[in-house]
């Protein structure tokens, strides 16, 4: 992976392909190699024509760990975004997150909009407004000395996903611990780009696709058949709605 600094912080990316520039940006945990190399996301992109650009999340994967919760947040890290895309001297591209991704790029959309020709909210349905408890409990779990002191089976799920991904786990307690930054109904009603909202039928932690889309100036809404929140990221059927919005986009 390739390095850059965004405010002083390292963050590691991959540049691979050719062709218009798709963003992606993974949600809380994971990383480049979980979330869009291991699912497919990067070679079905590629091979679609597209120019695919990955980083892990200040905190994540091989960029720099921070253990300062201040230092996280959606806004913060929506710029971390921006920046790549100006060490790239990329003016605009389609950006696509998956659950704290999607509450990144929609941050980014919010904020950047210049820089975003459309977005894809994968992983976060209505629950993006509603917002999402847990994160004390969720932290908890991530500085206990081992999954066996962890009671809760939502915290320890994620416990679980954060040693599979190989993560820093002080890390992601800061992460999880900072301010889940408000997102409205009108900010998002305010939106005046292609939108796509893609969310697993059976996905309890992102809730409703469709319920969003309605909060958004034609977005459209992809609900994946019989996926949860863990099993949605390469099914198939998000693969082809997301391609097929790609292709439609002004």
């Amino acid at each position: 992976m390739q390095t850059f600094q965004s405010d002083g912080i390292e963050i590691a990316f991959i540049d691979e392909g050719a062709g218009e520039p798709v963003v992606l940006v993974h949600g809380f945990a994971s990383n480049v190699s979980v979330n869009w190399i291991a699912t497919g996301w990067v070679k079905t992109l590629t091979q679609a024509g597209y120019r695919v650009i990955a980083f892990d999340n200040r905190g994540h994967g091989q960029s720099e760990k921070l253990y300062d919760e201040a230092l996280y947040g959606a806004p913060l890290m929506a710029q971390d975004v921006g920046r790549l895309l100006d060490h790239l001297d990329i003016e605009r591209a389609d950006v696509m997150g998956y659950s704290m991704g999607a509450r990144i790029c929609a941050f980014l959309a919010m904020g950047q909009s210049a820089r975003v020709r459309s977005a894809v909210f994968a992983g976060l349905g209505i629950n993006m407004v509603r917002g999402l408890g847990g994160g004390g409990p969720i932290a908890r779990a991530l500085e206990a000395p081992s999954i066996e002191d962890v009671a809760s089976p939502t915290a320890r799920t994620f416990r679980l996903f954060a040693e599979a991904t190989g993560s820093d786990l002080k890390a992601l307690a800061a992460c999880i611990r900072a301010s889940r930054d408000k997102i409205s109904a009108e900010e998002l009603g305010a939106l005046a780009l292609p939108v796509l909202v893609a969310v697993g039928s059976k996905d309890v932690i992102g809730g409703s696709a469709s319920e969003l889309a309605k909060l958004i100036p034609g977005a459209k809404a992809l609900e994946i058949a019989g996926r949860d929140h863990m099993k949605a990221v390469g099914d198939k059927t998000y693969k082809a709605g997301v391609l097929e919005f790609l292709a439609a986009r002004p």
